[in-house]
């Protein structure tokens, strides 16, 4: 396609609920953060897109004319059996369609892996990465391969994964070797389509913070084809840093963003205006990174009013980008992260 192959290109240059939140990390690994890039003068327009977890009443056809109508540069494409079915017969035909339908509409797209019931009816988000069942890893690995092979044919410019939460009686040593095993393959199949891999710290999950995802790369030898997803409503809600600093932390890996309103150590995603965020300086400091990839507004609890909030979502975040323009960015001191949350209300 056009404009996705664009998009791909530039891309390789360079969960919801859970036990409650992981202890807060206080600061960065002193490395990570030490070569963080800072924000040039430069500012890159932000293309903004709409996630189909929030359009799940709609066929997928319709959610995607009604993105492109409003003006939106694309959309995160959750794979589902309401939408593009990853387990249904003709994926490759089907895709090929929905590639040409995306063309035609000149929307760009990330494709998301964080449908709840997708792989077992009975189980929200499972089975995981992390599963004590090696066979049950197996089958979320295999989601995820065909996941690259999708963005492949798409030309999307990421794909999008989170760990998983931590099965009771195993111990953290334990959870990180799986999903690093885990994770293996996909990076290896990821590698070969030349498709950023998209890791998303998710609160409640093992790999929750920014300092995870590190840890991560770390014992995973830093690959190349392993990124970032960027949730703004997970920062506000745990990170110790304001969420435009922590845009300003992750931007030498950050391979997608997601966007929302949320409160501090609530995991709530709310419509923009019901919580805590002053978005103009996170858009400012996204702007300033030089990320060219998807904005995703992320209101996957929202999806029986999707068209309305998809409406509303989108001239809020281009008011707050033109006002990160026109006024100097003062960004919080960051706060304390509360580790005693209720569980993910997302």
């Amino acid at each position: 396609m056009r404009h996705a192959t664009s998009a791909r290109a530039r891309s390789t240059e360079a969960p919801e609920d859970g036990n409650g939140l992981h202890g807060p990390h206080t600061h960065l690994i002193g490395a990570e953060r030490a070569t963080a890039v800072s924000p040039t003068s430069a500012v890159t327009p932000l293309r903004l897109g709409y996630g189909t977890n929030g359009l799940t009443d709609l066929r997928l056809d319709d959610a995607l004319a009604l993105l492109a109508d409003l003006g939106y540069d694309g959309v995160g494409l959750t794979l589902d059996h309401m939408h593009l079915d990853p387990l249904a017969p003709d994926l490759a035909a089907r895709t090929r369609r929905l590639a040409g339908r995306l063309d035609t509409l000149g929307l760009d797209v990330t494709v998301e892996t964080g449908a709840r019931y997708v792989l077992d009816p009975r189980r929200k988000h499972g089975p995981s990465l992390l599963d004590p069942d090696p066979d049950d890893r197996a089958r979320r690995v295999d989601l995820l391969i065909r996941a690259v092979q999708v963005a492949a044919d798409l030309g999307a410019h990421a794909v999008h994964c989170f760990s998983g939460i931590t099965p009771p009686g195993t111990d953290p040593d334990t959870a990180w070797h799986r999903l690093a095993d885990a994770l293996t393959p996909v990076l290896a199949a990821a590698t070969r389509a030349g498709i950023p891999l998209a890791v998303e710290p998710e609160p409640g999950h093992l790999l929750s913070t920014l300092a995870d995802f590190h840890r991560l790369r770390r014992t995973l030898d830093a690959p190349q084809h392993l990124g970032l997803t960027l949730d703004i409503g997970h920062c506000q809600c745990l990170e110790p840093l304001s969420p435009a600093d922590c845009v300003r932390a992750a931007a030498p890996w950050l391979r997608h963003v997601q966007i929302e309103d949320m409160r501090r150590g609530i995991h709530e995603h709310l419509p923009f205006g019901d919580g805590e965020i002053d978005f103009p300086p996170v858009l400012a400091a996204l702007s300033a990174t030089g990320y060219q990839g998807l904005t995703v507004v992320e209101l996957p609890r929202h999806s029986h009013a999707g068209p309305h909030f998809a409406e509303l979502s989108l001239p809020f975040l281009r008011r707050a980008q033109a006002t990160a323009t026109r006024s100097p960015v003062l960004d919080p001191p960051p706060g304390d992260p509360s580790a005693t949350p209720e569980g993910s209300t997302s």
